[in-house]
């Protein structure tokens, strides 16, 4: 569970996002955060995240006390577990001398729990693919309308081999509206990999989709 609340912040966006791998609240004080998270979400090789999961304290050369709390730590199967801090890189460069002492600190901790210690900037978080994640995961949370739907869909895939989302449509049925219908199904099966599609690239009607 968070070891500290976040509070309401008119300078950044803070909120509570709704994430089925989060252990406790996923909370976030800044779009960057809450960015970060859906990708974590989104990572099938994430198996569970928890926000502001540790309070790290220390006493500082003139022995007054000292405490800092990472944003989150990721769980990835056969992996150790990573403690990330989420940074603005314009935030490292105006505050690199305050927050040096802390990521020292984070770095000491992770060590003798057997856990990594990141730091994450926007560089790495918002990227074309953060953008095919935000898209995908409501279809993913939404789940599959019908197995049918997607057994229909996945079956004539694999008789095309590679085809594109407008292509494969067309392929089952003639008329607009039952293409319509078996949209949210086919972006379900892209989101959960059961349709592979190049998520680096933004997502579109005509990029080449493929049988997993």
């Amino acid at each position: 569970m968070p070891v500290r609340t976040i509070p309401k912040n008119y300078r950044n966006v803070t909120g509570i996002a709704a994430h089925s791998k989060a252990d406790g609240q996923a909370m976030f004080e800044s779009t960057l955060e809450r960015d970060f998270i859906s990708l974590l979400e989104f990572d099938k090789h994430v198996s569970r995240f928890e926000v502001q999961p540790v309070k790290i304290t220390w006493l500082n050369k003139e022995d007054k006390r000292r405490s800092y709390t990472p944003d989150v730590v990721a769980f990835r199967q056969g992996e150790k577990p990573t403690l990330y801090e989420v940074k603005y890189r314009s935030d490292l460069k105006v505050n690199w001398d305050k927050l040096q002492p802390k990521f020292r600190m984070a770095i000491k901790y992770a060590k003798e729990n057997q856990w990594r210690f990141k730091i994450v900037t926007e560089k790495e978080i918002r990227t074309p693919y953060l953008e095919s994640v935000k898209f995908l995961l409501p279809f993913i949370r939404q789940g599959a309308s019908e197995e049918a739907d997607m057994a229909l869909l996945v079956g004539n895939l694999k008789k095309l081999g590679r085809a594109t989302p407008t292509g494969l449509l067309e392929k089952i049925y003639s008329d607009p509206w039952n293409q319509a219908r078996l949209l949210p199904t086919l972006w379900y099966l892209i989101g959960t990999g059961q349709i592979g599609m190049n998520l680096n690239q933004k997502i579109t009607m005509t990029r080449e989709i493929w049988s997993c």
